[in-house]
């Protein structure tokens, strides 16, 4: 018996349609975190770049007219900290909560798609039993018969096995990506944020960190 791709769908039953709906789902949210994502790196890598060089000569002032031209989240940090007058100890709490808040937004989004690809397979496990038991239902019925009357069930187990896998994978792989992008951002911003800090202390107040504090 030949089975065609309609039939594949319509074997798949309603566990199928519901992992469609979730696919889409997470498309979406996958493309808007995407998105996002990239507004908030662009022109990360050149700036922490050209940050590192100067911090290397102790060019607090040019880093800090470097980030105010920049139009990125980390420019505005990095400016924040440098002309936040303050001590150490309250440079880093700014810099700290600045950071902070960027990771949960780019982090807003992330538990959907943790979710879907973490009941997905589950989802279309729980359709496998479905097509199995209708398997063995159409086999006791018609007792004798070929394997064609097994076929739609089995179709329809290895379908939305095959479903589930494939909305799962994508969601799991996007949001363990997202998720070591925000890491990355909020690592280097920190250390970023320490080497300014550190060399601009005898310049902003005139007294040690030990008096400052």
């Amino acid at each position: 018996m030949n089975i065609t791709f309609k039939q594949l769908i319509i074997a798949g039953g309603p566990i199928l349609f519901l992992l469609a709906g979730l696919s889409i789902y997470s498309i979406a949210l996958i493309w808007e975190r995407w998105t996002a994502y990239k507004r908030t790196m662009k022109g990360l890598d050149d700036l922490l770049h050209k940050v590192h060089a100067l911090l290397r000569t102790g060019e607090i002032r040019q880093i800090s007219e470097l980030c105010a031209k920049a139009r990125n989240p980390a420019g505005d940090i990095i400016h924040k900290v440098i002309n936040h007058y303050g001590t150490p100890f309250e440079k880093r709490e700014l810099a700290e909560k600045a950071v902070d808040w960027h990771v949960s937004r780019l982090s807003k989004g992330l538990t959907p798609i943790a979710t879907i690809g973490s009941i997905s397979p589950f989802i279309g496990l729980f359709g496998t039993v479905i097509g199995v038991v209708r398997a063995f239902r159409d086999l006791s019925m018609y007792a004798g018969a070929g394997p064609s009357v097994v076929a739609m069930g089995i179709a329809e187990a290895l379908v939305n096995t095959a479903a589930g896998l494939f909305v799962a994978i994508p969601a799991i792989v996007a949001y363990n990506y997202f998720t070591h992008k925000a890491n990355d951002f909020a690592s280097e911003i920190n250390w970023v944020a320490e080497q300014v800090i550190d060399r601009s202390v005898p310049r902003e107040s005139g007294l040690p960190e030990a008096a400052a504090r």
